[in-house]
């Protein structure tokens, strides 16, 4: 699970909602070589991150995101209570 810790908007998009979603995330996959790696390991490449610019990431930190439970990382309680950098 990971904790945002910087600011900005990030749009989540379930790709199990509908077959659109699926798709698009299918041919997102199929056709960008930051997902090379993870079909040659029979990984699905999820979380991908798609930014403004139009790159892609499988990286969590590229989106400024840190594995929850680790020493910088924010929980929602931490964000409401005002903590910095949450």
């Amino acid at each position: 699970m990971y904790q945002r810790i910087t600011k900005g908007d990030l749009d989540f998009i379930n790709i199990g909602e509908n077959i659109r979603n699926m798709g698009a995330f299918t041919r997102l996959r199929d056709t960008n070589s930051v997902f090379d790696h993870c079909k040659e390991i029979g990984d699905v490449g999820i979380p991908a991150f798609v930014f403004e610019d139009g790159r892609v990431s499988i990286d969590p930190a590229d989106a400024g995101l840190i594995e929850y439970g680790t020493a910088n990382a924010c929980s929602i309680e931490d964000h409401k209570s005002g903590r910095k950098g949450c």
